[in-house]
């Protein structure tokens, strides 16, 4: 009995040991497995991640598309859209020439040039008047620079949006082209003198407005290439122009004033130029009536002649009573 106790004894614990070593690989297989998961998996995840990184790009290379005129979007974009700028400045400066010349050095180092130039030299009241035209995408650039040539007095900014129009003057340009060669076709087929001559005017009223359309074009095309700046250099003794009208008693004193000896000036030469032709036509005149008013005392009409010496004065004599028989 003790040999068959010993003998179940040691199977038992035999077949502990092996399922202790069974379940010890078990436990190793699942480790590698879940490694080799894991490391195929890391791959996996880095893909996934290039893959919605291409996603976004695709997306934002997508939006400007998407952006465009015509597709179903309006383009807000400040570079797509045609604007003009046209900018007015005042500045005072100690020296009306030299800030000129620097004005425009900078313009043409800019990239732009000087469409006009009116100065005055006079010391007490020196002043320059410059016409600039910029690029668009210097503008700002330029009139900071010119800002800082001296002490600003006045400055205005004014754009204007005429993207709308310059899509409307493409389409208009097409289809009159379109127009245009039709009717060349017309006049190339032409068989009798009187469709010659119909089509050829018919060809030239098309071509003239088509030629009208694109010189508008340009005209645009030139406006939002080239921003405009008008600026206006002053000396320093050069009187300030305020930026409000002067209002009150002695605003209105003044201006009545100015409004009398204008009209004073204005009366003085009217009489300046009717004095001549007064004196040459209005003397003979007078002497003319004067001698023709002496001589009506003389000789009064229908009358006798009157005595040369003085005339009695006093009540005529009344005649004596008749008596009578």
């Amino acid at each position: 009995m003790r040999i068959r106790d010993s003998r179940r004894r040691g199977r038992a614990l035999a077949a502990a040991g092996l399922l202790l070593v069974l379940g010890a690989g078990a436990c190793s297989a699942d480790g590698g497995t879940n490694d080799t998961a894991g490391s195929a998996g890391q791959p996996q995840a880095a893909t996934g991640g290039d893959s919605a990184d291409g996603d976004a790009a695709a997306r934002d290379q997508a939006a400007p598309e998407k952006a465009q005129p015509g597709a179903g979007g309006a383009d807000l974009r400040v570079d797509q859209r045609a604007i003009i700028y046209t900018g007015t400045l005042q500045v005072r400066v100690e020296d009306v020439e030299r800030a000129a010349r620097e004005a425009s050095t900078a313009v043409t180092a800019a990239g732009g040039f000087v469409g006009g130039d009116q100065r005055n030299s006079d010391a007490a009241d020196a002043r320059a008047e410059l016409t600039l035209r910029v690029p668009a995408d210097r503008f700002a650039t330029v009139l900071e620079a010119l800002v800082r040539l001296g002490e600003q007095e006045r400055r205005e900014v004014r754009t204007e949006d005429v993207t709308e129009e310059t899509v409307d003057l493409d389409a208009r340009i097409a289809t009159q082209r379109a127009r245009v060669d039709s009717a060349r076709r017309l006049l190339a087929r032409a068989t009798s003198i009187n469709d010659l001559v119909t089509l050829e005017n018919e060809v030239g009223r098309r071509e003239a407005d088509l030629a009208s359309l694109e010189a508008k074009k340009r005209r645009l095309a030139d406006l939002t290439a080239l921003s405009t700046i008008t600026v206006t250099f002053v000396g320093p003794d050069a009187p300030a122009v305020g930026d409000e009208e002067d209002l009150g008693f002695l605003a209105g004193l003044r201006g009545g004033w100015s409004a009398f000896l204008g009209s004073l000036r204005v009366a003085l030469t009217v009489l300046g130029a009717v004095l001549p032709f007064a004196v040459a036509i209005g003397v003979p005149v007078a002497l003319v009536l004067a001698l023709a008013r002496r001589r009506g005392r003389r000789t009064p009409p229908g009358g006798p002649a009157l005595p040369d010496g003085p005339v009695p004065s006093g009540p005529p004599p009344v005649p004596a009573a008749r008596s009578g028989p």
